[in-house]
């Protein structure tokens, strides 16, 4: 039972990202029925998450903190594919696609799947335990990428509106990859004990107790469908670019929600394996997802669109708004509060939750 339960897993795993592919290829540029648009949509989807099981097969081989590495940056891939392929066609109000998606992931990351894990691992055992020092290294370097990507913008005056200059951009941009290099090879390298999962006593654990890693051969094969899987991703967001933003504006929604739409597709899947992991007492694998997503989605993303706006139409505007500065600055205050201690009440877990909640109200209700 259990093996034939595995092979159907993996036949869907691996059906689901080529035939995303083959209908992306018969849809590519043609006007669609409804009924093709939604099994667009679900394919769409089932790409999402295929590419995303690929990614996490490949991290359990590697193990933490390189798991999460390897995952983050496989979702910051997706996320600057959809992107770039809606501001292609996006026209004027396209220019803030990338702001509002980035800002979305950071908001859902850094208070959603945080927030979410905390919860769930302190209502498991009383109280959730992470290591201070890689969590709060990770949240300085999310508060300072965020600050220079999208705060800075609203308050420089080189250029028009809430936006850098050219220079500016590229400062941004550079220091943005820098950072995010510098981190890595923290994580990674010189302090990869900072990042490893916990026990309630402190002591650091590096080993997955629930199963063994999978073989070289299955981790170069989701390697290898991980390919296919982004290509259907970027392929049908391509093509159901005009039913989102359509369907959007029909609603009465403002154009933001775009950004918010894209964020939840490409996250919802790591918030998946985030719980899973919090529901296993490693609430710092959860944590290393959460905020290296959002490190991943400010640190790639910008740069790469930024490279982008070079060939695209229209402005790229960064700049936060007033709100959404002070959502900004209360997510960096209240991370910082529950990141000093090492441990969290299922209190900590519900504020960064409230958070979220705001932050969704006002993408529909500015």
């Amino acid at each position: 039972m259990a093996s034939s339960l595995r092979a159907g897993v993996l036949h869907w795993t691996v059906a689901v990202p080529l035939l995303a592919v083959v209908l992306t290829v018969l849809t590519w540029g043609r006007s669609l029925p409804v009924a093709v648009v939604v099994l667009a949509g679900l394919f769409l989807a089932g790409a999402v998450l295929a590419a995303v099981h690929h990614a996490e097969v490949v991290a359990h081989r590697v193990g933490e903190p390189f798991g999460s590495l390897v995952l983050a940056v496989a979702v910051t891939v997706i996320e600057v594919a959809l992107i770039v392929t809606l501001m292609a066609d996006g026209g004027g109000k396209s220019a803030t696609l990338a702001r509002d998606t980035v800002f979305a992931a950071v908001m859902i990351t850094c208070n959603g799947i945080v927030g979410l894990c905390l919860l769930v691992g302190a209502l498991r055992r009383g109280v959730a335990v992470f290591n201070p020092e890689g969590t709060g290294a990770a949240l300085a370097t999310v508060a300072t990428l965020a600050t220079l990507s999208l705060a800075l913008p609203t308050f420089t005056t080189s250029a028009p509106g809430p936006r850098f200059s050219t220079a500016q951009l590229v400062f941004a941009s550079v220091a943005s990859l820098v950072l995010y290099g510098l981190f890595v090879a923290t994580q990674t390298v010189r302090h990869r004990d900072y990042f490893l999962p916990v026990t309630a006593q402190g002591e650091t654990t590096g080993a997955e107790e629930h199963a063994g890693p999978p073989s070289r051969r299955a981790a170069l094969t989701s390697l290898g469908l991980l390919v296919p899987s982004l290509v259907a991703v970027v392929g049908l967001a391509k093509v159901e670019s005009p039913t989102i933003e359509s369907g959007v504006a029909a609603a009465g929604l403002p154009s933001s929600v775009v950004g918010v739409v894209i964020a939840l597709l490409v996250l919802l899947p790591e918030s998946i394996a985030a719980v899973r992991a919090a529901r296993r007492d490693r609430v710092q694998t959860s944590l290393n997802l959460g905020l290296g997503s959002a490190m991943a989605s400010i640190g790639l993303t910008v740069p790469a669109v930024a490279a982008a706006s070079v060939w695209l139409k229209g402005p790229l505007v960064l700049g936060l708004g007033p709100s959404h500065l002070v959502l900004l600055a209360l997510t960096v205050a209240v991370g910082t509060l529950t990141v000093i201690p090492g441990r969290a009440t299922p209190l900590q877990g519900g504020v960064h939750l409230a958070v979220l909640a705001a932050y969704l109200v006002l993408a529909v209700s500015p």
